[in-house]
C-alpha cells in the first residue's frame, strides 16, 4: 500500500507542470514524493513556503500541509513587488508605469512563481506543527531572474566547478539579544520602517570569553543551540563575544549554497526563537546603544580540487603561499572595495570599519592577523589551511556575498595574479582604505566594469537603484546630531 501511494504521488509530480517544463529533474520528482509522504505520516500542518529576497530576508506564504502536493505539480505565485523592495519594506521601482525600469518585471505589480527545494524542508522545532522549505523566483515563465539571491550564487559556483574547483566556507556569526522593554506596538509606532522595540542588556559586556557571563546567558545559548541541532545546522561553538549582550556562534565548514541557505535559517531562526521568548535579537552591525560593540561576520574560505578533494590553500614547505591561495586573496583583495556593496550593505555596516578595534579599516592581508581584511590561517601541515575574510557585516545577502567571493577569487586565479606580502599593522600600513560609506560603496559597485561583466548590467543597475533609495532616505533624514548643532544655535 504504501510502495502504490509513493508511486501515484511520484506520479502526480511529474505530470505537473513544473516537472513536465523541466524544472524539476527526476531525483527531485523522487525527494518531493519521499517529503510528501513524510508530511502525510506526520504533525505538521502549515508549510511557510519562502525565498530569500535581495535583502537576504526571507518572504513567501504559508499553505496548509495538505496543498503541499501543489507546490511541487505547479509552484506557488507571489507579488513581484518582493523582489523590489529596499530595507523600509517600501516598493522602490515605479510598478503602475509603463516602465518599471528593472528587466523582466511587467507593469501592474503581477507575479513571479517560486519553485520550491525538496532538499530545503525543515521542521520547526519552535514550531513544531510548522516547517520551512525554500524556494527559487522565477518569472512566470520558468525563466530565472537575474538577480535572483539563489541563482545567482547557483550561477557562480557552476563558474568555479568548471576550472574544477569548490569553495569550502566556514561561518563565525555575531549577533545581539536584548531584553524587550518595549515592543512599540502603538499605531504611531506602525511606520515604514517600524519605530525600533525599545531594549535593555541580557548582561554586561566587555568580559570577552568569560565563564561566569557564559553562565548567565546559558539558558538563552541552550535555546539557540538546541533549534540549530534540530534544524541540522552544523553548529561547532557558541561565544561571548566583546559587547554587552553580543554572541558569536560558529559554523563548520560546507558548500557555499548550503552554508548560504544555513545563513538565512540561522538568522531567521534566532529572530522568531527569541521573540517568542519576549528577547529581540538583532544582527544590525552597530546598534545606536550606549556602550554597544559592533557585529562582525567572519567567513572562512579554502579551495579544493574537485579530482583529488585536495585543499589547494596548504602551503609549501618552506610556507610560501601555493599559487591558488596567492591567486585568491589577491582576486580579493583586487575586488574588495567594488564588492562592499554585497559584503557590507547598509549604512550602519561603514561605522564598524574603525582601526584598532578587531575589525579591518583597509584592503590587506595578514598572517593570523585579526586586524586585517584577509587573514591567513594557512600551515604546511594543516589540511584545515584556509584564509578568513573579515570584511562583512552579518547583514549581508549571503548569497550575493558567497558570489561575490568566488567570483573575486576566480579573476585573480584566471588573471594569474599574485597576493602582496603580508603585513603585520594593519592599522598603520599604506594601503587603500575600505569605503567610508554606502554612497561611495554604490558608486564603486555602479562603476565596476568587473561586475557588470560577471553578473550583468541588468542586476547592477537594479541593486544599485535599490540601495540608492536606502542611501537618499538616510541622507535626507534630519538626525539627532543637526537637531542639536543647530536648532538653539540658529
Amino acid at each position: 500500500m504504501v510502495t502504490d501511494d509513493m508511486t501515484e504521488i511520484t506520479r502526480q509530480i511529474a505530470n505537473g507542470a513544473l516537472a513536465q517544463s523541466g524544472f524539476l529533474d527526476v531525483k527531485s520528482v523522487e525527494l518531493a514524493a519521499a517529503l510528501l509522504k513524510q508530511v502525510t505520516g506526520s504533525d505538521i500542518e502549515t508549510v511557510r513556503v519562502l525565498f530569500a529576497d535581495q535583502n537576504g530576508i526571507l518572504r513567501g506564504k504559508t499553505i496548509i500541509a495538505d496543498a503541499l502536493l501543489s507546490i511541487f505539480t505547479n509552484g506557488l505565485t507571489a507579488p513581484a513587488t518582493l523582489l523590489l523592495k529596499d530595507t523600509s519594506h517600501r516598493t522602490v521601482f515605479p510598478v503602475w508605469t509603463e516602465t518599471p525600469g528593472v528587466e523582466g518585471i511587467p507593469p501592474g505589480a503581477g507575479d513571479i512563481l517560486m519553485l520550491p527545494d525538496p532538499k530545503t524542508f525543515r521542521t520547526l522545532p519552535w514550531s513544531p506543527h510548522s516547517a520551512w522549505i525554500f524556494c527559487d523566483p522565477r518569472f512566470k515563465s520558468g525563466e530565472v531572474i537575474p538577480f535572483s539571491p539563489r541563482d545567482l550564487l547557483k550561477s557562480a559556483i557552476n563558474k568555479l566547478s568548471q576550472h574544477k574547483l569548490s569553495l569550502v566556507v566556514g561561518l563565525e556569526v555575531e549577533f545581539h539579544v536584548f531584553d524587550r522593554v518595549d515592543p512599540m506596538l502603538n499605531h504611531t509606532h506602525a511606520t515604514m520602517p517600524g519605530a525600533a522595540v525599545k531594549t535593555q542588556n541580557l548582561a554586561q559586556g566587555y568580559q570577552f570569553l568569560t565563564e561566569t557571563r557564559y553562565d548567565e546567558l546559558e539558558p538563552i545559548m541552550d535555546a539557540l543551540r538546541r533549534n540549530c541541532i534540530a534544524m541540522d545546522l552544523p553548529i561547532r561553538s557558541m561565544e561571548i563575544e566583546m559587547g554587552p549582550s553580543q554572541f558569536e556562534f560558529t559554523f563548520e565548514p560546507s558548500d557555499p549554497l548550503t552554508h548560504a541557505d544555513n545563513m538565512v535559517t540561522f538568522r531567521t531562526m534566532v529572530k522568531e526563537v527569541c521573540s517568542r521568548r519576549n528577547l529581540h535579537a538583532t544582527f544590525m552591525c552597530r546598534p545606536n546603544i550606549p556602550n554597544s560593540a559592533s557585529s562582525g561576520w567572519h567567513l572562512h574560505q579554502s579551495l579544493l580540487n574537485n579530482d583529488t578533494g585536495q585543499n589547494l590553500m596548504i602551503p609549501k614547505e618552506n610556507g610560501e603561499l601555493s599559487p591558488t591561495a596567492s591567486g585568491w586573496i589577491a582576486g580579493l583583495l583586487a575586488h574588495a572595495a567594488e564588492s562592499c556593496l554585497l559584503t557590507t550593505p547598509t549604512v550602519n555596516g561603514y561605522k564598524r570599519y574603525k582601526p584598532n578595534q578587531l575589525a579591518p579599516d583597509r584592503i590587506l592581508w595578514g598572517q593570523d592577523n585579526r586586524g586585517a581584511m584577509i587573514r591567513g590561517l594557512m600551515h604546511p601541515k594543516d589540511p584545515a589551511s584556509r584564509i578568513e575574510n573579515r570584511v562583512a557585516e552579518t547583514t549581508a545577502n549571503p548569497y550575493f556575498f558567497f558570489a561575490s567571493q568566488i567570483l573575486s577569487g576566480l579573476d585573480g586565479l584566471n588573471s594569474k595574479m599574485s597576493a602582496p606580502h603580508p603585513v603585520e599593522t594593519p592599522y598603520e600600513t599604506e594601503a587603500q582604505k575600505l569605503p567610508d560609506n554606502l554612497l561611495d560603496a554604490i558608486n564603486l559597485f555602479d562603476r565596476s566594469s568587473f561586475y557588470r561583466n560577471a553578473l550583468g548590467d541588468s542586476f547592477v543597475d537594479y541593486l544599485t537603484t535599490l540601495k540608492r533609495a536606502e542611501w537618499d532616505r538616510y541622507h535626507q533624514a534630519v538626525s539627532e546630531w543637526e537637531q542639536n548643532e543647530y536648532f538653539g544655535l540658529f
